[in-house]
């Protein structure tokens, strides 16, 4: 009670000292303006709905509501235009955007919100802040007809209604779910044709309440297109193949969000990327994993996305599904959370926006007193091999063992300090010296002997190429796609097996154009559904100007996210995956 007594006073204060400076002409910018109340939960018709919105004090209008922009397009079914102006969106929302298209101002932080508040009052929306709620009550529509047509291209719904309303869609494993706040009369329901067509299976039309709910269920994985007209207001839903509806809009200075569906060879491929500006004042990259404290753990990329407060992310490097351990680069800040292996492509970067990309091999070595020099084959790692792992305070608090018959050499102080061997792999964890590492010997008795007790140990660390050890943020992934514009797919050379180098999937990569700017792109199937190669993929970023390129982990790992919500998929068919590089707005 205390705590919302002191917030409330705050809310007040702040408002008296933003209306005495708006009394005085004092200007004041629009991101400068204080957040009167946010939250996460919004009441849309007395239904709860999980989504972003913030309230704040405008210069000029007062109190102002806005929406997370990609909440929007789910839960009130706004369509995002192309824009070059991060201040204002245009929507498409029971409108003719060529004649007359409407823009919403934006508010940018971490996520961006559309400024609903005009929009709201013309549609005869109620909305009231309820402590961390946010409520909106719209005007109840009428479904005056449901109309259904089989255009050479696949299956066309139109929805026509007496009035626009909010509007959402749901995906349900071949079902799409499109729910109205409109009524529909039962003799409208008695004229639904229930024939399949050439990719819908079925369709039905179920009345709720005050609502209509219209379930597709889709073949092949085909997503459809839905948007809204005017004149009169109706809903259109457009069932095809190429259903990606093509974007260019810039969502915030220096981040820019595309999609586009582009040409390789005989077929046509869907692509959404995000398209950076490295130099751009406040925005930042940096690696993300699911628990800072441990590198042991898998989440969706958009948990982890929003736990680390990025505003932007894609999936990153591989990693063992089952224990949930990486296999492959991950430093961040100056540290190795985990070291390379296998020689496998990596980006490297600084926050000045300097990039590297090349394969990378971590080289380290232990100098004993008595001159003796031990390989170290892998840092913070879940691959093993024979020899000699090191696993520092970044790995977590303890070790467990990965394989059977470990020996565990505690390090303290650049000295040996015990040694443990463990028989089991998965037995008791060993505590990781907050001084120190642990040494783990696998399947080589004979090294124990050098590391007794008391032995002093000088460790040497590099990088090859040796440039990547002056940047503090690395990931790694491969294969390399494209290095100085040329195609240089070689999996082979990078540890990766036959079958992975000749498989189709969906792929996530990382890029850099000619001009220096940063693409975060992610394409799962040309749209006679196969997937792609890395060759394939490695094509695709060349028509951006790609002029380095690395492959990430893809398949089920491939996510896009963006303004908290992925922004590729069905966001309930994303993976969870141990790694990402995260994309930060302050």
């Amino acid at each position: 009670m205390l705590r919302k007594r002191l917030n409330l006073k705050r809310s007040r204060l702040l408002d008296c000292i933003v209306g005495t400076l708006l009394l005085l002409g004092i200007s004041i910018p629009s991101q400068a303006l204080p957040t009167v109340r946010q939250g996460t939960q919004i009441l849309l018709n007395g239904h709860a709905l999980s989504a972003p919105w913030s309230q704040w004090q405008a210069r000029d209008t007062g109190l102002r509501i806005g929406i997370s922009d990609r909440v929007l397009t789910q839960t009130v079914g706004i369509q995002l235009l192309t824009t070059n102006t991060a201040t204002h969106q245009p929507i498409q929302w029971f409108t003719q955007p060529k004649f007359s298209p409407n823009a919403l101002s934006t508010r940018i932080s971490s996520l961006r919100y559309l400024d609903l508040t005009e929009m709201a009052a013309q549609n005869g929306w109620q909305m009231k802040v309820a402590g961390s709620t946010l409520e909106i009550n719209s005007p109840t529509a009428n479904v005056r007809a449901i109309r259904q047509g089989k255009p050479a291209w696949g299956d066309l719904i139109v929805i026509e209604l007496d009035r626009s309303t909010p509007w959402q869609t749901d995906a349900a494993n071949q079902d799409v779910i499109l729910t109205l706040n409109a009524r529909v009369a039962f003799d409208i329901l008695q004229q639904i044709k229930t024939i399949s067509g050439k990719y819908v299976q079925w369709i039905s039309v179920e009345p709720f309440g005050n609502q209509t709910r219209v379930r597709l269920r889709m073949i092949n994985g085909i997503q459809p297109r839905i948007w809204s007209l005017a004149k009169p207001d109706r809903i259109i839903v457009d069932v095809r193949p190429d259903s990606l509806i093509e974007r260019n809009v810039l969502w915030a200075p220096g981040l820019r969000w595309r999609q586009q569906t582009l040409a390789i060879g005989n077929n046509r491929v869907p692509v959404t990327w995000l398209e950076l500006d490295p130099w751009q004042p406040g925005l930042s990259l940096k690696p993300i994993v699911p628990n800072p404290s441990s590198m042991m753990g898998i989440a969706p990329l958009a948990q982890t996305a929003q736990q680390a407060q990025a505003t932007a992310a894609i999936n990153g490097g591989f990693f063992n599904r089952i224990r949930q351990l990486p296999l492959g680069a991950i430093r961040l800040d100056g540290r190795w959370l985990s070291g390379p292996i296998l020689n496998r492509g990596a980006i490297a970067w600084d926050g000045l926006g300097n990039f590297a990309f090349n394969r990378l091999t971590l080289r380290e070595t232990l100098t004993t007193s008595t001159g003796q020099q031990l390989p170290i084959t892998h840092l913070n790692s879940g691959y093993i091999q024979a020899g000699i792992a090191r696993y520092t305070p970044d790995w977590g608090a303890t070790y467990t063992p990965l394989s059977d018959n470990e020996i565990i050499v505690s390090v303290q102080n650049n000295g040996v300090v015990s040694q443990q061997p463990l028989a089991k792999a998965g037995s008791a964890g060993v505590p990781i010296p907050s001084n120190g590492y642990l040494l783990v010997l696998r399947s080589n008795q004979s090294i124990a002997s050098a590391l007794t007790p008391g032995t002093v140990l000088q460790l040497a660390t590099s990088t090859d190429p040796s440039e990547i050890n002056r940047y503090p943020y690395v990931l790694g992934a491969g294969p390399l796609l494209i290095q100085n514009s040329q195609i240089v797919v070689d999996p082979k050379i990078e540890g990766f097996s036959n079958a992975f180098a000749t498989e189709t999937a969906p792929r996530s990569a990382i890029a850099q154009t000619n001009t220096g700017q940063i693409l975060l792109v992610t394409a799962y199937k040309k749209l006679n559904s196969e997937g792609l190669t890395l060759t394939e993929m490695a094509q695709i970023l060349q028509q951006f100007g790609a002029m380095n390129a690395l492959n990430l982990d893809g398949g089920s790992s491939t996510t896009l996210y963006l303004g908290g919500q992925v922004i590729d998929r069905p966001p309930n068919s994303a993976a969870r995956v141990h790694n990402g590089i995260g994309i930060f707005l302050r």
